[in-house]
Formats: C-alpha cells, structure tokens, sequence
C-alpha cells in the first residue's frame, strides 16, 4: 500500500530544482523525534511526497517525489563537523534516521499554502492547523489527489 507524505524544505537550502538536478537525496538532519519516527518505521519504498517549499513567499508546494529508500541511520548525526551533530548518536546507536527521496515530476503550477487554506477538500491537513510545524507530515490519498490536481497533475499519471 502506498502511503503520501509532505516533507518541507527551505527554499534556499534544498529547492525541488536541487532534488531534480541531483536525481536523488538523503533527507538528512531532522532532528524531531515524531518526524524521526515516521522515517524510520513508517515510510517505504514508493510512497509518494509532496515537497513544500517553506520559509520563502509564497510557501508553497513545488513538486512530487517518491521514497526510494527506506530509513536508515542520519549519518550526519555522527560526524562531529556536521551542523546536525549529535554527541549522543553513534553508529552503534544511531539516535537519528533519513530516508532517500527522488523527483518524480514538479507541479506544472505551484500549489501556495493560501490555495490549500482556502480548499475545502483539504481543510483537515495537518500543513494548514494551527501549532503544526512538523518538516514531515501525512498526507491523506485524496489529498494528495486534489493538490496534484491543483498543481496541473493528473495524480494516476505521474510518472
């Protein structure tokens, strides 16, 4: 079973351009523990994400893209020159953990947070309540439907 995600990236640190150009990406430094848990035991390999562009104007959704590998330890959280060390993550006890993303096809017209506010069909995302800040969040099918569509996807031929 396929299961939809929204993962958010700031603009000028990691764009949906980025993901498309590098062809692949470790989604590393996440550093809150129900985001943690949702890569580390909840998503597989083919799960569907929308990547958001946050921290920018207008915050938007920009594209799609797709796990394509399952988690696994945040190496980054180990390697002492990293801005997401942590003295309390090790190899042997990994405290952190990534997933693998890879584009699957950008929004033919991005999709702003304003746009997801004023649908109706999306009013119980979590992106949209109040207090809801999580960098990962799920995402229901018919949701994912509906911002494909308003994006100018059609969500059964993405790829």
């Amino acid at each position: 079973m396929v299961n939809y995600w929204l993962m958010k990236s700031e603009l000028d640190v990691y764009p949906y351009s980025q993901l498309v150009e590098d062809g692949s990406t470790h989604w590393d430094g996440v550093r809150n523990y129900q985001a943690r848990n949702m890569m580390r035991d909840a998503m597989k390999v083919g799960d569907y994400v929308l990547f958001y562009h946050s921290n920018c104007k207008p915050p938007h959704i920009a594209g799609i893209a797709k796990v394509c590998k399952e988690g696994y330890p945040d190496f980054t959280s180990w390697d002492s020159s990293s801005k997401y060390f942590d003295e309390k993550s090790s190899p042997e006890n990994p405290r952190w953990f990534m997933v693998d993303l890879e584009p699957v096809k950008p929004l033919t017209k991005i999709v702003s947070l304003d746009s997801v506010r004023n649908e109706p069909s999306l009013s119980d995302m979590p992106l949209i309540r109040r207090g809801q800040r999580l960098s990962i969040q799920p995402v229901e099918e018919k949701e994912f439907q509906r911002i494909c569509e308003m994006g100018g996807l059609e969500s059964g031929k993405l790829e």
